[in-house]
Parts: C-alpha cells; structure tokens; sequence
C-alpha cells in the first residue's frame, strides 16, 4: 500500500513538473508553442556557457516569462535573464534560477557522473555527440539529478544505474524523461 502510494506521488510530481507551463530549454518544444517560448528556448539554449551540468527551464504567461532551474555559474543566471529581458513580447522576467553551491567535492562528483554516464557505451554514442547532451547532471551538496529526455527505459535505467554507483553520491534523483524515441 505505501509503495502504490508513493508511486502515485511521484507521478504527480512528475505530471505537475512536466506539463505544458514548464518548458526545460534544451528539449524541443511542441509544435503549437507560441513565438515567445521558441525564442525564449532559443535564447537559453544559445548561451556561451550552458552546459551538461545545468538545469535550465522557463514557464510563459501572459508576456511574463519566469525562469527556473540550477546552474553552476552566478553569471549564467544572469546572462539568462538578460537574454530573456530582449525577447520581443516579453514585459516581464522572474528569475528563479538557483546557483548552486561552490563546492570541489560536488566538481569532483559532476565529472565523475559525467564519465559514468557518457563513457557508457550505449549512452554515449546516443546523447554525448551533440552540442548539448539531453541527459543533464545537477549535483547538489552530494545529491545527483538526472534532467533531460532519453529515448527509452531502458537509457533511463542503465544512466539511473551508473549515476547510482559513483562514489560519494548520496542518492540520485532520476527525472529523466522518455521521448518514445522520437
């Protein structure tokens, strides 16, 4: 009973974290979005130092585009809200973007996620050649997210697995969403 309710949970989670008000700037956006969120992605996506260890995303309504996520470098948050601010359309910019904590043992954590997962034959050679790789790590005081989109479960599952086994990862937090191979 108490894992169906927390299976339960986390699908609300995920549904509430994943519907059409969040839009994670490095996955597509659908089709029937509007000017405002293409170019918003486009403007995120397009910064000089975004990367596989931030988080990015960005809900719009009505001209007010709020940011979200958690990123590496105070300057990316800044550099986000600025870009955002000369959208055409857009009247308003709430940045809540987290800077996440300096610390060399999360550094050393990151990198160590980063050869896990992307020296991993099969995920390598599926998400590591691209501009922005789509499975994104965010470590917090030894906590690992997983953020992105893969292609299947069973990506999902083996990038779970090796996150899971790198040392002085204190647990991991697996959002990765699957796109059904599109």
């Amino acid at each position: 009973m108490l894992t169906l309710g927390i299976a339960f949970a986390a699908q609300l989670c995920l549904a509430a974290k994943h519907d059409k008000n969040h839009n994670d700037a490095f996955m597509p956006g659908d089709t029937e979005e509007n000017r405002i969120a293409r170019e918003v992605r486009h403007q995120l996506v397009t910064l000089p130092y975004y990367g596989v260890f931030d988080d990015l995303a960005f809900r719009v309504e009505n001209g007010t585009v709020t940011l979200m996520g958690e990123v590496t470098r105070p300057t990316l948050k800044s550099d986000a809200g600025n870009v955002t601010k000369r959208v055409e359309g857009v009247t308003n910019v709430v940045n809540n973007i987290e800077v996440l904590p300096l610390s060399p043992m999360d550094d050393q954590t990151r990198y160590a996620v980063y050869r896990a997962i992307y020296g991993d034959s099969a995920l390598s050679t599926r998400y590591g050649y691209r501009a922005v790789p789509s499975i994104h790590i965010i470590v917090k005081n030894g906590h690992v997210k997983l953020e992105g989109a893969v292609a299947n479960e069973f990506d999902k599952n083996i990038a779970n697995v090796r996150a899971n086994g790198v040392p002085n990862v204190f647990s991991v937090e697996n959002d990765l969403q699957v796109d059904g191979g599109k």
